[in-house]
């Protein structure tokens, strides 16, 4: 369904068209612009932080913009605690100062990408599975404060993202079984409710 809606594969059948201001857009190159996908598995590239965020060249890249990301992101204080700040390479392939970062400060940095391309399409694809549910709520949270006006699609086995999503589609067997709101899938007590409250007890952070 991800790489559906993110124009890698193209439907058998059928069409998916976005409507933005009333302009339809189909799968053309031009429909990448429109979207910023965060996958399960973390890419990063042996370049600079700035590179790895912008996805261009340093003459191409809006530092200021940069800069603006990794603060949104939570990764700002990491980054100006290094030498070479948003300079500073990921990984020693490239430079042997390089430097690793940690799952959660991965997943920061997948989050400044997408604020840079500022597409009006963010895609989560279970971005957090490697986080533990009390720390993949904190980042849905995130996510959510930073996508206002945009439209926002995040697909997860774990239902900590779920509380505020407008809209809920519970797929179970490639079809969808429930669809609806929070509170209005809840009040059905069905297989949505079931699973919520089976997982609901990893979220409460324990005495």
């Amino acid at each position: 369904i991800v790489k559906l809606l993110s124009g890698l594969y193209h439907p058998s059948k059928g069409q998916i068209l976005i409507s933005i201001t009333g302009e339809i857009h189909h799968h053309t190159l031009g429909y990448f612009d429109l979207i910023s996908v965060i996958f399960q598995e973390i890419n990063i590239f042996s370049f600079t932080i700035s590179q790895n965020i912008s996805g261009v060249s340093d003459e191409n890249t809006d530092f200021d913009l940069v800069n603006q990301s990794l603060e949104k992101a939570g990764l700002s204080e990491k980054i100006q605690s290094l030498q070479h700040k948003e300079n500073t390479y990921l990984t020693q392939e490239i430079d042997e100062s390089g430097i690793l970062l940690s799952g959660g400060e991965l997943q920061k940095l997948m989050l400044a990408r997408a604020l840079y391309k500022d597409a009006p399409i963010l895609i989560l694809d279970e971005p957090t599975a490697s986080l533990d549910p009390l720390a993949e709520q904190e980042l849905y949270l995130q996510y959510n404060s930073l996508t206002k006006n945009k439209t926002s699609m995040f697909i997860s086995h774990r239902l900590s993202s779920t509380q505020f999503c407008d809209r809920i589609l519970y797929i179970e067997n490639g079809e969808i079984q429930e669809e609806g709101s929070h509170p209005e899938l809840m009040n059905k007590k069905g297989k949505y409710a079931k699973m919520f409250k089976i997982q609901s007890q990893y979220y409460k952070e324990k005495d």
